[in-house]
């Protein structure tokens, strides 16, 4: 609990008691309102390829409330965590599990009662981040392999897939099914407090990359290796094509064998995390038959992508594992040359706690909590396999990427050690270590084929222009290695265009000007894809646009007319200094639970560029340097423009800017959205809005 002290910054007692406190409705980013657990249709039943649930975790994941990154720290920052596990003994593993002790857990209650949004990254987050497809995995089964029984599994799933508006996944509807290592679902392990925290991690990795998926968590009564062999094979026999396993210790010349007794699984796709005591092989990750996954950090960013990803390491002895095995043959598909036998790892995915993932579990932990390790990244890769498509019967699936590496994100900065050849623990380009060929790009590296085939390319059209009121007809051309015929989509298209799925040919009438980034996607028949993005702008059609501003009361010098606003938002009250005139917007500022709205619709005339500007002011009491108390969401329509919190405070005031354009011919309401918490305070001033027109 944080110390509550008095601030120079909160608000004078007459203002307070002059407050009256209106009930709001708060739209904070990244926050969807979803059905409790089981209220879905009777008719979404255990067949998961039913549309309705496809297309509910679409939405889900597509959604634009649903894109906003909840940020917690910075790659390789060192934050306070505990190890779920403890450390192995020998012939016995540990699981890889590290939860932040600096983020406050929360019960869903907490946050459902101050419209809070979890820490960390979310399922659309995850999407985003590895250009993953919304849809896909119906009808396939992912088992989780673990020690020991999670009594709360059932019900905290539900409550993770609610928070994000996927559907229901539970034993009833034939989604969800909890079994021992003899396949019982009554005769359960023992409960574990450690174990269940990192089942609670894994099986909602799996539904945040494929919520399409069933779900399979088998529990082995020990952590011996012996018991989670045999719960490795029960998950097999139980029909599960993937199978992940974020746990793991030391390798022992004894393990080998066990490569035979409990790995080894044609047409099996299965994943094991790389262990977080930085450079040095680990088993069953060194196993020839199964997936080593890496872990990054992974960060939003201004780039193309929108994401960067560097090795985790957040000290010499902790970060993602890697490194040659002592004892396990090298499988003929892994040609780097510095390792003899066996080389960790082959791909990788998020696992540093500092840029960590939202989890939710109340056995192991009282709630919503930010959660890392490579225990993160094994359920995510094998979330990914799933999407991409069941494998080949023969095949072990490890060697896939080997076969498509263009069709992953290389990362190529950072290390977990120091070793030689520098590739065993440092990143480059191509193969290394710590991250192997990289991390998903889209599903196609996870797909079966040879090394020259289920490759698509799409070929780059350069940037388009048009004008509004102009047709467009621009054929996309792509190519598939294997010859497979294409389907098309695409995202960010301007206002009236469209995209032929069966030919690429992208046609119809621009009606919005403004800058649109589009993405067009061509897919084969055997879940390859490939896609290209550009800029296409569309103009006024003649610049016959006047200049003007378009909001009324724009320095809320006149008081409270024009603006919707919560009471004592718009205000001369001397705490706070306008940034011109006297009257400004002051949301929040109280130090306690509350929340204040402030809006106005504008009506953009057609063919018009604008642009929405205003400045802001943040002073907060708090002191925390990772934790997001207080939020003011800014929102454009449906569309979440910005978040900004009290790690944002700043001495002055800073202009924000965002491009309205798609708008023109339309009337959207702008709207300010402040929550703070029940602590310290943070007031959120906004003064001299504008919409400018061009």
């Amino acid at each position: 609990m944080r110390e509550s002290r008095p601030s120079k910054r909160r608000r004078s007692p007459r203002r307070l008691l002059s407050i009256v406190f209106p009930a709001l409705s708060l739209t904070v980013a990244g926050f969807v309102a979803a059905p409790a657990a089981g209220a879905q249709s009777a008719l979404d039943t255990a067949h998961s390829s039913h549309p309705s649930r496809v297309t509910q975790n679409s939405e889900a994941l597509t959604s634009p409330s649903a894109q906003a990154v909840h940020t917690t720290g910075k790659a390789g920052q060192k934050v306070p965590t505990k190890h779920l596990c403890g450390a192995p003994t020998p012939g016995h593993a540990s699981c890889f599990a590290q939860r932040r002790t600096d983020i406050k857990q929360q019960l869903a209650s907490a946050m459902a009662a101050t419209a809070s949004t979890p820490s960390g990254l979310s399922p659309a987050n995850l999407h985003s981040a590895y250009n993953l497809p919304s849809t896909g995995g119906s009808g396939l089964t992912v088992a989780i392999v673990d020690a020991y029984n999670d009594p709360n599994a059932e019900s905290d799933l539900a409550t993770y897939r609610s928070q994000y508006g996927l559907s229901s996944c539970t034993k009833a509807n034939g989604c969800f099914k909890q079994v021992s290592q003899t396949g019982s679902t009554t005769s359960l392990p023992t409960n574990d407090t450690g174990w269940a925290g990192e089942e609670a991690l894994d099986f909602d990795m799996v539904s945040a990359v494929c919520p399409n998926c069933n779900i399979i968590l088998v529990e082995a009564n020990s952590a011996n290796d012996s018991d989670l062999g045999t719960a490795e094979n029960e998950a097999v026999a139980l029909g599960a094509k993937f199978v992940s396993n974020s746990w793991g210790g030391s390798e022992s010349s004894s393990q080998t064998s066990e490569d035979t007794q409990y790995f080894k699984h044609p047409g099996v796709a299965i994943t094991v995390s790389a262990g977080d005591e930085a450079y040095g092989a680990e088993y069953p990750a060194t196993s020839q038959y199964v997936t080593a996954v890496g872990g990054t950090a992974l960060s939003s960013s201004s780039n193309s992508r929108g994401w960067t990803e560097s090795v985790w390491k957040t000290s010499s002895t902790e970060g993602t594992g890697s490194g040659c095995s002592a004892y396990d043959a090298k499988p003929s598909w892994q040609t780097d040359t510095g390792c003899s036998k066996r080389m960790e790892a082959d791909v990788s995915a998020v696992a540093d706690p500092a840029t960590g993932v939202a989890v939710y579990d109340t056995y192991g932990g009282s709630g919503w909590s930010v959660v890392g390790g490579t225990s993160a990244s094994s359920p995510i890769i094998a979330g990914v396999y799933a999407l991409a498509g069941t494998p080949g019967s023969t095949d072990y699936p490890a060697k896939y990427p080997y076969q498509h590496t263009s069709n992953l994100y290389d990362v190529t900065s950072g290390n977990n050690g120091s070793c030689s050849p520098s590739y065993f623990c440092t990143a480059g380009t191509g193969y290394d270590g710590p991250t192997g060929w990289g991390t998903p790009n889209g599903t196609s590296a996870f797909t079966s084929g040879s090394t020259s085939g289920n490759t698509v390319t799409v070929t780059d059209p350069g940037s388009q222009s048009t004008t509004t009121g102009g047709s467009a007809s621009l054929q996309i051309s792509a190519s598939d290695s294997a010859g497979a015929s294409l389907t098309y989509s695409a995202t960010g298209l301007p206002t009236g265009l469209s995209i032929s799925s069966s030919t690429g040919l992208i046609s119809g009438t621009a009606s919005t000007a403004g800058t649109y980034q589009v993405t067009v996607t061509a897919k084969d028949s055997t879940g390859a894809t490939g896609s290209t993005s550009f800029t296409w702008t569309v103009g006024s059609g003649g610049g016959t646009c006047s200049s003007s501003q378009l909001l009324g009361n724009a320095g809320f010098e006149s008081g409270n007319t024009t603006w919707s606003a919560s009471s004592g938002v718009i205000t001369s009250d001397s705490g706070e200094a306008a940034h011109s005139g006297s009257y400004k917007a002051w949301l929040d500022g109280y130090g306690s639970a509350h929340t204040d709205t402030l809006s106005q619709s504008v009506t953009i005339p057609s063919g018009c560029k604008a642009t929405f500007t205003f400045y802001l002011h943040i002073d907060t009491a708090e002191t925390t340097s990772s934790s997001q108390y207080d939020k003011l969401t800014v929102t454009a329509g449906s569309k979440t423009l910005a978040t900004y919190s009290n790690l944002n405070a700043n001495s002055g005031y800073a202009q924000k800017s965002f491009d309205l354009s798609s708008y023109a011919g339309s009337t959207i309401t702008l709207k300010f959205s402040g929550a703070e918490d029940s602590s310290e305070q943070t007031s959120f001033v906004v003064d001299d809005t504008a919409v400018t027109t061009s």
